[in-house]
């Protein structure tokens, strides 16, 4: 049966795997979900017909078997009457449907089988696509969960890969220069400012000193 060779298929596939490798997981198991209903569906109206043709089978038997019983009722009637002709054509006629109700019950035999078979394979189809239904939000946070570690592995990988110490050194090297500029020029600021008031005071002091030098001069 072909609906029947689909579910299987899409049951024995590794939905976990499939859900790893899907960039949407949640979109793959909906997917899945959809193709296992429409299986379903299709098996569900496959198996109706089977059993319809079951009962059909098993009407033709039944009518089989009635028209045997009416045709030896006649033939016996024929034998009493004395109509020796009339009663071989009625159990001749029974003879043809007896063989009518062996072939029947071979039919319907192997039909009870077959029907029998894909019930039992229906149900486990149903049970699992339940099952399928049930776990469906599980299975999708276990793939979006494998998804953000292989994310996470795959950056910390490159980070383990790249050197970032040289390069902050270099970055603490030039800061450490500005900053010695930033000193060295106020230092200057500070050593010119110091300079002009010093000289200020050595001015003062060889005025006074010309001073006293003129006064004991007399001059």
């Amino acid at each position: 049966m072909g609906f029947l060779d689909r579910m299987n298929q899409i049951l024995r596939a590794n939905i976990n795997d499939l859900l790893d490798r899907a960039e949407d997981p949640e979109k793959m198991l909906n997917q899945i979900i959809r193709d296992m209903e429409e299986s379903l569906r299709q098996g569900q109206s496959q198996v109706a017909e089977q059993i319809a043709q079951e009962k059909m089978i098993q009407a033709d038997l039944d009518k089989a078997k009635k028209n045997a019983e009416d045709w030896g009722k006649k033939a016996e009637l024929a034998v009493a009457k004395g109509m020796d002709n009339l009663a071989r054509e009625g159990l001749k006629r029974q003879s043809d449907y007896e063989d009518q109700v062996e072939i029947y019950e071979k039919q319907l035999a192997v039909q009870s089988q077959a029907v029998k078979k894909l019930k039992a394979d229906l149900i486990a189809l149903e049970t699992k696509y339940n099952d399928a239904r049930r776990n469906k939000e599980m299975l999708i946070a276990r793939a979006k969960r494998a998804t953000a570690q292989q994310q996470i592995s795959t950056a910390a990988a490159k980070l383990s890969n790249v050197d970032y110490s040289s390069d902050l050194a270099r970055m603490e090297r030039r800061i450490q220069e500005q900053e010695a500029r930033v000193a060295a020029q106020h230092e200057l600021q500070t050593d010119s400012t110091d300079a002009q008031f010093e000289q200020l005071g050595a001015d003062d002091a060889v005025e006074q000193k010309l001073a006293a030098l003129k006064q004991k001069l007399g001059k």
